[in-house]
């Protein structure tokens, strides 16, 4: 699928209205359901395949945020051969008390994976996590980035955001013939 016809799709299908509290406590009249594009096969194995194009070439492993980066992680993942990971929002309080379930990540380029980001909070974190563990968190990749100071957020921890689209991308798409 070309890139300007998944942008009209995911806009078509994932954007709603309404009045929405945001991760960030921000409150929004639009909100981008990564669940709409990311639990449809025929959009997240396009959404996959256009990520992989802006994946850069030194990553080594693929890091995906619970809830939303974990599909398109694994989907990913499939696309490019590359070995994941999958970040726990908060530390398990048993078995083996980790962060994030997969492959080691220590000493390894890694990439984190988020649906939309809109200040970027959660990757921060995420990212904060994984360097913790000894990953060398250089990138985060996102279906959406929603213009709204994540990117200088996370040029500001030394990461690099690569979005397939942006909100203003997606607005366009919805409104082109």
């Amino acid at each position: 699928m070309e890139r300007d016809a998944l942008a009209a799709r995911i806009q078509r299908v994932a954007h709603l209205t309404g009045t929405f509290t945001l991760r960030s406590g921000q409150t929004s009249t639009e909100y981008f359901d990564k669940f709409q594009f990311t639990a449809r096969p025929d959009l997240l194995g396009p959404v996959a395949e256009h990520l992989a194009e802006v994946l850069p070439a030194d990553v080594e492993v693929l890091a995906g945020i619970q809830l939303g980066g974990v599909p398109l992680t694994a989907a990913l993942s499939l696309r490019t051969g590359l070995p994941a990971v999958y970040v726990r929002l908060q530390r398990k309080a048993y078995g083996t008390g980790r962060i994030s379930e997969g492959v080691e990540v220590a000493g390894r380029v890694v990439a984190v994976v988020e649906d939309v980001v809109t200040t970027a909070g959660q990757v921060r974190l995420s990212a904060s996590d994984l360097r913790a563990e000894g990953a060398d968190v250089r990138y985060a990749l996102a279906v959406v980035d929603r213009q709204q100071g994540g990117r200088a957020n996370l040029a500001g921890d030394g990461l690099e955001l690569r979005a397939l689209f942006t909100s203003s991308d997606l607005v366009a798409a919805a409104v082109d013939p």
